[in-house]
Parts: structure tokens; C-alpha cells; sequence
């Protein structure tokens, strides 16, 4: 199973004049984007995700302030990520329970493998850890 891992867009510009990243044709996502998509004005307090996909990969970028991610993989390791350098997304492959919480005023830009398919969704944490117990 693959884990999540951080990926580096090129940055461009200096602090002078501020910056550009560029992913022409999505080249730096490891997969075909079929879904765009971005979250804006989350109250702080909120934390957002608390689910798994069965097949959707996604590419998570905090194109505004802070966004702090915590992934689950299927073995029960926990990892955080501190996203707030728009030039860096963090990939989140399947079967990856993730939650996200943001600073005041953050926006997250996210890039999927699939589009929007309620049945791809684990959203409650037990059956996440029941369904991928038995694929170990």
C-alpha cells in the first residue's frame, strides 16, 4: 500500500516580487485528474475529512494559510503534516483516513484521481479499520 508522502512543485519568482508554482499538465501528480475542487472560510474549530476512499487518490495544497493534515494508514501509523507553502501538496493515496484542520482564512486546493462518488467513501473510522484489517 502506498503512504502519503509530501511533493514539491517548482517555485518560481523571489520574495521581491512574489512566487509562481507551476504543475504544467499536472506533471508532479502521480495520477489523472478527473476532479478539482478547493475549501475556503473553515472556522478553525472545524476539522474536516474523517473519512478513506476505496480507490480515490488525491493531492491536498494549502494555497492559503496553514492546514494541518493527520493520515492513518491501514497498519494504524499516524502521520502529520504541517501544509502552508503552496508550492508543496501532500499526496494522499487510498485506503489513507485523513482529517485536515485549518488556520483562520486557509484555502485548500485538492486534485483527484476520481470524480465524486459517495460510494468511495469510508466516513466512519471502526469500518476503516474493519475493511482494511482484512486486506493485511
Amino acid at each position: 500500500m502506498p503512504e502519503p508522502y509530501l511533493i514539491s512543485f517548482p517555485k518560481l519568482g523571489d520574495e521581491a516580487f512574489g512566487y509562481i508554482s507551476v504543475a504544467e499538465q499536472l506533471q508532479y501528480i502521480p495520477f489523472e485528474v478527473k476532479r478539482t475542487f478547493w475549501t475556503y472560510k473553515t472556522p478553525e474549530y472545524i476539522v474536516r475529512g474523517r473519512h478513506a476512499h476505496y480507490r480515490t487518490e488525491q493531492v491536498l495544497v494549502a494555497a492559503a494559510g496553514r492546514i494541518i493534515v493527520t493520515t492513518e494508514n491501514v497498519r494504524g501509523d499516524i502521520q502529520f503534516f504541517r501544509l502552508e507553502d503552496p508550492s508543496v501538496g501532500l499526496y494522499v493515496p487510498p485506503h489513507v483516513w485523513h482529517t485536515m484542520q485549518y488556520s483562520d482564512c486557509a484555502v485548500q486546493l485538492a486534485f483527484a484521481s476520481h470524480p465524486y462518488d459517495e460510494k468511495d467513501y469510508i466516513r466512519s473510522r471502526d469500518e476503516f479499520r474493519q475493511v482494511w484489517r482484512t486486506a493485511l
